[in-house]
């Protein structure tokens, strides 16, 4: 009797006290975070950040290719398009970036592109500031050649089969007619055209193996993307351009330098 009663009276206390509970859980997920109180991911005032995986228009200053570049070489690049941040300019046009080759692959006589694998590393703002990613290529226009696997970051050189082929047939023609003349002269035309096609086509295949295919490049003056591989944060102060660093000129002085007799 006694147990009954007990329990009873209890589930009636704790019935208004679980419903107080919910509202108070309820009102506190509803009420806003006060005034001043910064959101997740939002950065405080002053700051600046440019996300990873933004694309940056980079302008070309020096060209790289397969024929004529190595492991370690440099590619220097300057921004041809501003990349802002909270509606602020962060990156202005003709901030410098610096690049490298990592790894270059000559195309092949026979068979195989060329490739050329290229990494972008540094960042550096008109006022000096400085920061460092690993970041790859994303895209690049007409004006270089080859073909860019965007998964990689590597250019490419475009295949030459058709150019191949016409070689080839290109010299059995030119090796038809000149057996074709000389088998006349001697009365045996017909034994002058064989001689000649073959001799054409085997000078055709000599020639395709023994030189390369066409070669991939990146030119100087054409625009490529860079894909930022990491978010890039600035302060306020990073972002001064109020004075710039002095831009070489073409005798490799600052232009603010004077001319030394």
């Amino acid at each position: 009797m006694y147990a009954r009663i007990g329990l009873g009276t209890l589930r009636m206390f704790l019935r208004p006290l679980i419903a107080v509970s919910f509202a108070a859980a309820s009102v506190a997920a509803q009420d806003p975070a006060p005034a001043g109180t910064p959101q997740p991911g939002e950065l405080k005032t002053g700051q600046y950040t440019v996300e990873s995986g933004t694309k940056v228009v980079l302008s070309v200053i020096n060209a790289i290719s397969t024929k004529n570049s190595q492991k370690g070489d440099r590619l220097y690049l300057e921004t041809a398009f501003p990349v802002l941040a909270n509606g602020r300019i962060v990156i202005p046009v003709g901030s410098w970036v610096m690049g490298t080759v990592t790894e270059v692959k000559k195309p092949g006589r026979v068979k195989g592109r060329g490739e050329l694998y290229v990494r972008f590393d540094t960042l550096t703002l008109p006022n000096g500031v400085a920061r460092e990613f690993r970041s790859r290529l994303g895209g690049m226009d007409a004006g270089s050649s080859g073909e860019l696997d965007r998964a990689e970051g590597t250019v490419k050189s475009e295949g030459n089969k058709a150019g191949d082929v016409r070689t080839v047939g290109e010299t059995t023609a030119a090796g038809a007619q000149v057996g074709t003349i000389a088998g006349s002269a001697s009365g045996h035309a017909a034994m002058g055209l064989g001689i000649g096609v073959a001799a054409g086509a085997a000078a055709g295949l000599v020639y395709v193996l023994t030189t390369r295919g066409p070669d991939a490049m990146i030119a100087k003056g054409s625009t490529v993307e860079m894909v930022l591989d990491r978010p890039l944060r600035f302060t306020e102060s990073d972002l001064d351009f109020t004075n710039p660093v002095p831009r070489p000129d073409a005798t490799g002085r600052g232009s603010t330098d004077k001319l030394r007799d």
